[in-house]
């Protein structure tokens, strides 16, 4: 779950079947008056604009009990609650959900066209506020594929190590050592430190020193650790990995960052 702010209203936003769903329940608190759901849901033009969206959208919309509806949505005693809507029609547009959570939901193409009843200035600011939303889900979703690729590609790097460092019967605590030592080859190739310089420069900082790293440092590390898998089992030392793993480093970040950092020097 989610929440946006618009004009100092906290709504909720929720994923059903994949699909956005706002809160119109927390919506409801910005329009002045008493009003209910209901009230927007027994309008005519309403009606005829779910009723639409389902057509497009909703196989299974129950068209003709929905006629029988519509037809009724002029009589000043009409009126219908979501849950019996929803009951009747088989929408999925909109949905009363229960629990700590709960309120009158709808599909974000309807819960816009909601907004607009409240007014059209609040329309406008939910709108921005949701596109605020998903332009803040893709940069993380963005970082953190990056990361899991990273961490995909350590899982085959520490593999080429099995098969090519570590002595037959080696203790937990050696396997260890070399682990980190191969971990560290490649922290001083693409940072400059091994992961207890970085922890000693930065006490107050929790995580390491690869969650700190820019997306543009992570896509250069994960090609490293496929490298570095590579030149393991080549039987390349230690020291020369290191080598050519920096100067790889340099080149690559070199590409991807388009102000190229002047301080960052070959190892020699």
């Amino acid at each position: 779950m989610a929440k946006i702010t618009v004009q100092n209203t906290e709504v909720n936003v929720i994923k059903v079947d994949g699909e956005d769903y706002i809160c119109l329940t927390d919506m409801l608190r910005a329009k002045d008056g008493d009003f209910f759901i209901t009230d927007w849901l027994r309008n005519r033009n309403t009606l005829e604009y779910i009723g639409i969206w389902e057509k497009v959208y909703n196989p299974d919309f129950n068209y003709g009990e929905f006629a029988a509806i519509r037809n009724q949505s002029g009589l000043n005693s009409f009126k219908i609650s979501v849950k019996e809507f929803v009951a009747r029609t088989n929408a999925i547009s909109v949905q009363a959900k229960a629990g700590r959570y709960g309120g009158t939901y709808a599909h974000k193409d309807i819960a816009f066209e909601f907004a607009m009843w409240i007014s059209p200035e609040f329309k406008i600011y939910i709108v921005k506020e949701f596109q605020r939303l998903k332009a803040e889900e893709q940069h993380l979703l963005g970082w953190s594929a990056k990361r899991e690729l990273s961490k995909i590609n350590y899982r085959i790097h520490t593999d080429a190590i099995k098969q090519n460092l570590i002595p037959v019967e080696v203790t937990p605590k050696q396997a260890s050592v070399i682990y980190a030592n191969e971990a560290d080859v490649l922290n001083v190739a693409m940072f400059g430190m091994t992961a207890k310089q970085w922890r000693e420069a930065n006490p107050d900082l929790k995580g390491n020193i690869r969650d700190y790293a820019t997306i543009n440092e992570l896509i250069c590390l994960s090609n490293m650790e496929n490298l570095n898998a590579v030149f393991i089992e080549q039987g390349i030392s230690q020291g020369e990995r290191l080598i050519k793993l920096n100067q790889i480093a340099i080149h690559q970040m070199s590409v991807l960052e388009s102000d190229i950092n002047g301080d960052r020097k070959l190892l020699k």
